[in-house]
């Protein structure tokens, strides 16, 4: 049975989360009352498991009382700091990904050790990948699962206003070379599709919506 047909279908008598959003701010819940679109998970078995990807069968049930297995896929957390300096300029790297055969602008990210706090990631990889030291309070941009439908795979997002460089990079596999990207450029780096990560879109784009007297 197909695994996707059922999802993103919806009463369209129920009040639409986005006016709950409008109403009562962000922080208010629109599922907090009515939870019966839920779908139910009655079990799951893994089907090929190790440290890099795990995939199960879920045994589930949507909301119309259909019953059958879905696959569900756990890839470790990630972390990805936007180091920011005073030119308003952003710190990337220009990296090939060999899965979608392409090259396109990245931060400063890695994924997260078991136990690890995300903070502490940020920080690693940083040092690790550009040299730089990260002197300042981490900002939390947001939290998110940039497959949702199928894969969980927390990734953190985090800026830092606060730098200063210690060491040349050690890390030698993650970047043909390395730029302080003005802000300015970043749109028609996008529009080019010259950034592709989930993780470096999220965070470059919160940069811009929160520019001031730019």
């Amino acid at each position: 049975m197909p695994q996707n047909d059922h999802q993103g279908q919806g009463n369209s008598d129920r009040t639409p989360a986005y006016d709950v959003i409008g109403a009562a701010g962000p922080k208010a819940s629109p599922v907090a009352e009515d939870q019966s679109t839920a779908w139910k998970v009655y079990g799951e078995r893994p089907i090929y498991e190790n440290f890099w990807v795990t995939v199960a069968m879920a045994d589930i049930e949507t909301p119309d009382g259909q019953r059958f297995e879905h696959h569900k896929v756990y890839l470790p957390s990630a972390a990805v700091v936007a180091m920011v300096d005073d030119e308003d300029r952003v710190y990337m790297m220009w990296r090939h990904r060999f899965v979608g055969q392409l090259w396109n602008w990245e931060l400063p990210g890695g994924l997260v050790d078991p136990g690890e706090d995300p903070e502490v990631t940020v920080v690693r990889e940083a040092l690790e990948e550009t040299g730089y030291a990260l002197t300042s309070a981490l900002e939390h941009v947001v939290t998110y699962e940039p497959m949702i439908g199928t894969v969980t795979s927390p990734h953190y997002i985090y800026v830092a206003r606060g730098v200063e460089k210690v060491a040349e990079p050690t890390e030698k596999n993650e970047a043909q070379r390395r730029a302080w990207v003005p802000m300015d450029e970043i749109p028609v780096l996008i529009s080019a599709g010259q950034i592709a990560n989930s993780g470096t879109l999220i965070a470059v784009q919160h940069l811009l919506m929160t520019r001031t007297g730019k």
